[in-house]
């Protein structure tokens, strides 16, 4: 992305990134976090949850995954950062649930750096909240 073509305002069109069981337990292995409340049910409602949660830091990835996708290079993030508004909830069955993601440039910086606001839903809730970006565009 050329930061000539962009402007405040620019709005990056919603993404929906589907997360089921088998992406949770793939995550575990890739990140070493086996958390038995993201793979097990009994163990994630004795904690006081509503079923197995989806992993913070995968629900994050999957909100800068629209960015990076959007600047065409992962090497342009800057600074990422997120607050953990509520827990994505994966129920074990074929569908699974998904997290929609939308973003918006609401400041343009020096040095061709732009700052890029994100929303990210699950099931109509807000599951990340100051989710915010910095890129270096073209």
């Amino acid at each position: 992305m050329a930061f000539d073509q962009v402007e405040v305002g620019t709005e990056i069109p919603a993404q929906r990134y589907p997360l089921q069981r088998l992406t949770l337990v793939r995550y575990c292995g890739a990140s070493g976090d086996f958390n038995t409340i993201h793979w097990n049910e009994r163990i994630a409602k004795s904690a006081g949850l509503p079923d197995v949660i989806a992993h913070g830091m995968l629900t994050m990835a999957e909100a800068a995954r629209l960015v990076t996708d959007w600047v065409g290079d992962p090497g342009a993030v800057e600074e990422y950062g997120v607050r953990f508004a509520k827990p994505v909830v994966v129920p074990d069955d074929d569908a699974g649930v998904e997290v929609e993601v939308a973003g918006q440039v609401t400041e343009k910086l020096d040095g061709n750096r732009a700052v890029v606001e994100l929303s990210a839903t699950s099931g109509g809730e807000e599951v990340l909240a100051q989710a915010r970006a910095v890129v270096r565009l073209a």
